[in-house]
C-alpha cells in the first residue's frame, strides 16, 4: 500500500509541475508540451494537462490586470515599468488587432513564437477593452491550436532522437 501511494504521490508531483510549466508567463504550453513529453507523459496526458492549466492565467488577467497597473503606478519604480509593459503591448498588437478585431487576438495566441500565448492575448485584450467571454473564447480556441501545433512539432523532433 504504501508503495502504491508513493507511486501516486509521485505521478501527481509530475503533473502538478508540468501544469505551472503550462501557467507561466513566457514558457506557457509552448515551453510545457515539450517537457510533458520528455517527461513520457502520453500525448493525450500532456494536452489534458497543460491546456486547461495554461488557460487558467486568462481570466484573471483580462478582469484584474488594469487594477492591479493603477495599483502599482503610484510607486515610481513600477510606473515606468508598467509603461513599457503596456506600450509594448500596445505597438506590438495594435496592427493585428485595429485590422482584425477578434481575429488578431486569436492570431496572437495562436501562432506558437515568443512573445505570443495566453498571457499576451489576454494583456492585449485587456488593453485593448474586449469584453471577457468573447476574448475568452478566441484565447482558448488560438491556445488549442499553438497547442496542436507545438505538440506535433515536439512528437516530430523527439521522433529523430
Amino acid at each position: 500500500m504504501t508503495e502504491f501511494m508513493l507511486n501516486i504521490l509521485d505521478f501527481l508531483h509530475n503533473e502538478v509541475i508540468l501544469m505551472v510549466i503550462s501557467m507561466t508567463p513566457l514558457i506557457e504550453l509552448r515551453g510545457a508540451i515539450p517537457v510533458g513529453l520528455v517527461m513520457d507523459f502520453s500525448p493525450l496526458m500532456v494536452l489534458l494537462l497543460t491546456f486547461p492549466a495554461s488557460l487558467i492565467p486568462a481570466p484573471l488577467i483580462i478582469l484584474l490586470i488594469k487594477k492591479i497597473f493603477v495599483f502599482l503606478e503610484r510607486f515610481s519604480f513600477f510606473k515606468s515599468l508598467i509603461d513599457r509593459i503596456i506600450k509594448r503591448n500596445t505597438d506590438k498588437h495594435r496592427e493585428k488587432i485595429d485590422k482584425y478585431g477578434l481575429w488578431g487576438l486569436f492570431i496572437i495566441v495562436a501562432i506558437p513564437l515568443p512573445g505570443t500565448g495566453v498571457w499576451s492575448g489576454s494583456l492585449a485584450a485587456a488593453l485593448f477593452d474586449f469584453k471577457l467571454k468573447p476574448a475568452l473564447i478566441v484565447i482558448t480556441l488560438g491556445n488549442l491550436v499553438a497547442a496542436l501545433a507545438i505538440l506535433m512539432i515536439s512528437m516530430g523532433v523527439l521522433s529523430l532522437f
